[in-house]
């Protein structure tokens, strides 16, 4: 019997599959300097205890994509060990935050499969969720992958292609307990703009960039134990060049865009995602936005923004997604789609 794990292909999937994850992991302070250390992050509540305790989140939460990151890492070894690229992402909503001591463990549900024209790959979309040490959800969410198949003459499976919403309805989403901010402190978060400063269809580039090294992507991948072989490996992929962890170029645009939504200090959902090009070493990462929507809350003081953030090798200052032809417009290497809260 084979003691080492190779990883599942296509034809290993099936549609209603259950797939728990190893290894639960806790989360540390250390995870805090280490996702700083690694991004341009300068959001307030996540960097200071004593913003986020006045914002009525004590003990500070670490970043939303932390547990993002370390939650999907834990589903890479069962779904994606033999990808060719990771598709994109729809459904995803932050349930709680996440601090230091939590300990996150994953299970995904194998929803759909699509073998492609070619014979010798295949689509497998799952379901995945995590939840913390007292089994509460943390987060949830849908994603699709491209994986090789072991066997080029198996048989195709059955075609099933889920229906995922456009996006996660405003009422759906989760406000932190306790999060109120009518006393947020403008100064110290670093920028004035509020809810109403903002208006849908407002475009706002982010300015600033960020070249990729391979040192610094594969040791942010290693850190959300992502074994995925074509972000470590020369020789998992054609041209020989290691592909950057997709949520690492996530993890940039993200903290890029303090600049100019300094206050969307919150992840509240994921509505879509699309890796729309490959990133690799060199590349030097910018990022805009464009508010999509906004929505009252609940919440004291709390305002929701829908946003979409798009990541580009190189600035391209007139923020183009997409050409006249309806493809993704060169550069474009990512193309998300988020809910975000923000003061009022």
């Amino acid at each position: 019997m084979a003691k080492t794990n190779p990883g599942n292909f296509f034809e290993d999937f099936s549609v209603g599959q259950v797939l728990e994850h190893a290894t639960p992991r806790t989360i540390t302070e250390g995870d805090r300097a280490a996702y700083g250390a690694l991004y341009p992050t300068r959001f307030a509540i996540p960097s200071s205890a004593v913003f986020a305790a006045s914002v009525g989140l004590d003990p500070a939460p670490v970043e939303d994509l932390v547990a993002f990151h370390v939650a999907f890492g834990k589903t890479v070894p069962d779904v994606s060990l033999n990808a060719v690229a990771n598709l994109g992402y729809a459904e995803c909503r932050f349930h709680r935050p996440v601090v230091p001591g939590d300990t996150l463990r994953t299970r995904s549900e194998v929803i759909g499969l699509k073998q492609n024209s070619n014979g010798r790959t295949g689509v497998v979309w799952v379901r995945s969720t995590a939840t913390n040490q007292r089994d509460e959800v943390v987060l949830d969410w849908a994603r699709w992958v491209m994986v090789h198949k072991r066997d080029h003459d198996a048989p195709a499976p059955e075609t099933v292609v889920p229906q995922l919403a456009d996006a996660v309805a405003a009422q759906d989403l989760v406000v932190p307990a306790g999060l109120d901010l009518t006393a947020y402190d403008f100064a110290a978060a670093g920028e004035p703009h509020r809810f109403d400063d903002y208006e849908v269809g407002e475009r706002i580039d982010h300015v600033d960039g960020v070249t990729i090294t391979d040192a610094e992507h594969m040791l942010a991948t290693r850190l959300w134990q992502n074994t995925a072989k074509v972000h470590f490996s020369t020789e998992a992929r054609p041209d020989s060049r290691r592909l950057v962890y997709g949520g690492h170029v996530i993890s940039l645009a993200r903290a890029l865009s303090f600049n100019g939504l300094a206050n969307a200090q919150l992840l509240a959902a994921i509505n879509a995602g699309a890796h729309a090009a490959p990133a690799y070493a060199g590349d030097t990462v910018y990022a805009w936005s464009e508010v999509l929507d906004k929505a009252e809350t609940s919440a004291p003081g709390v305002g929701a923004l829908r946003l979409r953030l798009v990541a580009t090798k190189g600035r391209d200052e007139s923020m183009t997604l997409r050409g006249e032809d309806g493809k993704y417009a060169p550069g474009v290497l990512l193309d998300l789609d988020l809910w975000a809260y923000v003061p009022r």
